[in-house]
């Protein structure tokens, strides 16, 4: 039984009208899913507001509402709660409705434009190679030790990451690691959680379709290194510089990694190619099946926070290199014709200019490079130009497409990409609406030896128009029509 006056320790609030004593069924932030005893929270959210909702979830039996506005009307038997702020007040009472899962395991939490999905995924599979019980809440999927969940957000809302983290607890999971997004700590999701640790990875062009200006993009990232507690480590990319922008009010112990810069985790790379790389970390050396200026960071960063949580560094480096590559981050195939054909979820400039400079930095420049790319309709415009440029720069050729257009007109995107091409790179670039066609076209293009990259999709199976989700796998389509052209 949770009672409505514990399910509210430490939420800031204004005034109450009725009884904190009640029992409490569930709690929603939807009014449709609320039913008799439940607790129903009006959140304002950018498109629906749930103080409108109020009456409904009332109507639906709901016992006790938490708003930042009381309703006109009070119904007689219903507890009213006026808090400051309804999204951070579910967030802590979604915690303490689940008993604070997140204090009853080692909880780390991965943010930054890039690289939080490889570097969650890859801590998830040491540690279980390691022998310990753990758990994923990322972009791709959640995991629950050994049972797998689907996800639908890179940080999902705060009711349901307080109940996998309580599952976790149930199953004795030790250790989870979790990406967390802008949007999860703008929208308060992630308060009233324990992190034993934060990563920070980089932070490039992105989301400035939410964010007004990249200084609030930065300062929202920084938020979740400011709420850290003293007990919980901090480690950040020393090759960026908003890594130190990072730790400038933290309580939490402070350490960073780097490639470049003076570190407190050093890697240098030894040997690269597309079968792996050899590192050397803090002189140790290493081989990774990953691939790329931009994994080394990502492999340093999770040697670092083995580290910090305990694990030896021998043991470190062994499971380093069984590691295998994250679904849709520079996964992989060699067809019979002998053309290699890469899909990356690079979506973003930066990413980008990653993976082709890593591919070029591995290829004998007797290869004709061409790369497959769009961007996704509904999001930041600013960055098609600079991923129009980037492609066009650094491939043989290039193919720009339909990515997600969403209720965006494609052929509206593509022109935006095109805007970014140089006029010595105009012969280097085709436009072809239709992806599985530009993939097509791309593989005919290639002969052998040639490397063909798939971009801006990588782990999703889906392609959405209008609204409308059909099944879409650039990795499936670029196998099938490689596999086609031998016969």
């Amino acid at each position: 039984m949770n009672l409505l006056i514990d399910i509210l320790y430490k939420v800031t609030i204004n005034s109450v009208v009725g009884s904190t004593g009640v029992s409490i069924g569930n709690i929603h932030f939807n009014s449709k899913s609320t039913a008799v005893n439940d607790l129903f929270v009006a959140i304002k959210g950018s498109v629906v507001d749930g103080h409108n909702y109020i009456e409904n979830a009332v109507e639906q039996g709901a016992i006790a509402v938490v708003c930042e506005q009381l309703p006109q009307a009070l119904k007689d038997g219903v507890t009213y709660v006026v808090v400051e702020d309804s999204s951070s007040a579910l967030a802590v009472m979604a915690s303490n409705y689940y008993g604070n899962p997140s204090s009853n395991l080692k909880l780390v939490g991965v943010t930054g434009t890039n690289g939080k999905t490889t570097i969650a995924t890859l801590l998830f599979q040491l540690f279980k190679k390691a022998g310990y019980k753990v758990g994923l809440l990322s972009t791709v999927v959640i995991k629950v030790d050994d049972k797998d969940y689907k996800a639908t957000h890179t940080t999902p809302d705060s009711l349901t990451i307080n109940r996998y983290l309580k599952e976790m607890n149930n199953e004795g999971v030790e250790f989870c690691f979790m990406e967390v997004s802008s949007h999860g700590i703008h929208q308060k999701r992630t308060e009233g959680l324990e992190f034993s640790g934060g990563i920070f990875t980089n932070l490039t062009h992105d989301h400035l379709d939410y964010h007004d200006t990249f200084a609030e993009y930065r300062d929202v990232k920084k938020t979740f290194f400011d709420n850290l507690g003293k007990n919980a480590f901090a480690l950040t990319n020393a090759d960026d510089k908003n890594g130190v922008v990072m730790l400038q009010n933290t309580k939490a112990k402070q350490y960073k990694y780097g490639l470049k810069n003076y570190a407190d985790y050093k890697a240098q790379i030894l040997e690269n190619s597309f079968s792996g790389m050899l590192l050397k970390i803090n002189n140790s050396e290493v081989w990774t099946k990953l691939i790329g200026g931009f994994n080394a960071s990502n492999v340093l960063a999770i040697y670092a926070t083995a580290e910090l949580l305990g694990l030896e560094k021998t043991e470190i480096l062994r499971l380093i290199s069984l590691l295998e590559s994250v679904s849709g981050r520079f996964q992989y195939l060699i067809s019979e014709g002998k053309i290699t054909a890469i899909v990356d979820y690079a979506h973003t400039p930066d990413a980008l200019k990653n993976v082709l400079e890593t591919i070029n930095s591995i290829r004998t420049k007797n290869e004709e490079l061409i790369t497959v790319v769009g961007c996704g309709g509904d999001r930041d415009k600013t960055k098609r130009p600079k991923m129009g440029n980037i492609a066009s720069a650094l491939s043989t050729k290039a193919v720009f497409t339909s990515d997600n257009p969403r209720t965006e007109v494609p052929e509206t995107i593509i022109e935006d990409v095109e805007k970014g091409v140089e006029p010595q790179n105009f012969k280097k670039i085709l436009s072809i609406v239709d992806r599985k066609q530009a993939i097509k076209t791309a593989c005919q293009l290639a002969n052998e030896g040639d490397i063909i990259l798939i971009a801006g999709k990588g782990h999703e199976t889906y392609q959405e128009v209008n609204g409308e989700r059909s099944d879409f796998d650039d990795f499936k389509i670029v196998k099938e029509l490689l596999k086609q052209m031998q016969k």
